[in-house]
């Protein structure tokens, strides 16, 4: 009886296992030994497609770019409908794979992905009128801004013990126990809060609009 095949090894499997791990278990996990074991084969098959550790990260994240949608930020489109349906998107992508956004935070390299996502955001705000320096300064913005939202749980953070937050000591955190329990609706609320805001104050400083009283 002939022997069951082993799975081809391709950079796309290389990929999808490596993500697999961080997202189970972290950056720190990754390595040679790990993933070769994941796949099934010898350690020295994974430089056949990437010759380091960084290459294949680089491969990571941009695959984890690759999800984020920027064709709202198509030329012509309402630049407010564009960089609010950019940044979510981009946030769904980054939540969904936490462990990779501090490799992600160092910014696109040379990452195919990464760069078109760079050129779809900056040519959006530009083409909507925003000067250039202006709108690095935006995307910039965002990305710190749904990096931050994407690493952590503000409401995670926060204890489900309601005996750690006597009322001695902490007189307006009676609830905040409560808050682990809804973390999802907390975390996304305070996202879309905080896009909102940024969106609406940027809307009073576009160069097409009246500057505000007292600026």
């Amino acid at each position: 009886m002939a022997r069951p095949r082993k799975p081809l090894l391709s950079r796309e499997r290389i990929v999808a296992t490596a993500l697999a791990l961080i997202d189970a278990e972290g950056l720190a996990a990754l390595s040679t030994r790990r993933l070769a074991a994941g796949l099934g084969v010898s350690g020295p098959s994974l430089y056949n497609h990437f010759t380091t550790k960084d290459a294949l990260l680089d491969a990571v994240a941009d695959t984890v770019i690759a999800e984020v949608d920027v064709s709202a930020l198509a030329t012509g489109a309402d630049w407010r409908t564009g960089l609010l349906a950019w940044a979510r998107s981009y946030r769904a992508a980054l939540a969904a794979h936490p462990n990779i956004v501090p490799f992600l935070a160092q910014g696109p390299g040379r990452r195919p992905a990464g760069l078109k996502m760079a050129d779809a955001a900056f040519g959006g705000m530009v083409e909507a009128g925003w000067p250039p320096a202006q709108a690095t300064r935006i995307c910039a913005m965002i990305r710190y801004f749904v990096a931050g939202s994407a690493l952590g749980s503000f409401a995670r953070g926060f204890v489900a013990d309601p005996s750690a937050y006597d009322p001695a000591d902490y007189p307006h955190l009676g609830q905040a126990h409560l808050l682990a329990e809804h973390q999802q609706r907390v975390d996304e609320g305070a996202f879309e809060t905080g896009l909102l805001a940024l969106v609406d104050g940027l809307a009073l400083r576009h160069p097409e609009s009246a500057p505000p009283p007292h600026r």
